[in-house]
């Protein structure tokens, strides 16, 4: 999906970066091997998804000051189905382009 969205023109860039929670280290390495897109790992003390009330797979959809704009759930809403795929896609382009 990165690729498709930099391929598109809009008035903000889209980077979509991966963000585990705390004491789910060790899944890390599977992760992050072979993949290009950031994967970010909180500590102690940076509890992101307590502060942003996120599920497992939640796709949290950002402004530019970083406020949360919506959120899209992969385990609900699995990307294999073409209809889900162009809905995220774009409520990204939405939020990019406001």
């Amino acid at each position: 999906m990165q690729l498709e969205i930099d391929g598109q023109e809009t008035l903000r860039s889209i980077d979509i970066v991966g963000l585990n929670d705390i004491g789910l280290e060790s899944g890390n390495d599977g992760m992050i091997a072979g993949n290009t897109l950031s994967w970010l790992q909180p500590v102690i003390g940076e509890d992101i998804w307590t502060a942003w009330d996120v599920d497992y797979r939640d796709v949290i959809i950002l402004g530019p000051g970083n406020e949360p704009l919506g959120v899209f759930n992969l385990t609900t809403f699995d990307l294999s189905d073409s209809a889900n795929y162009d809905a995220l896609m774009n409520q990204l382009l939405q939020a990019a382009n406001e």
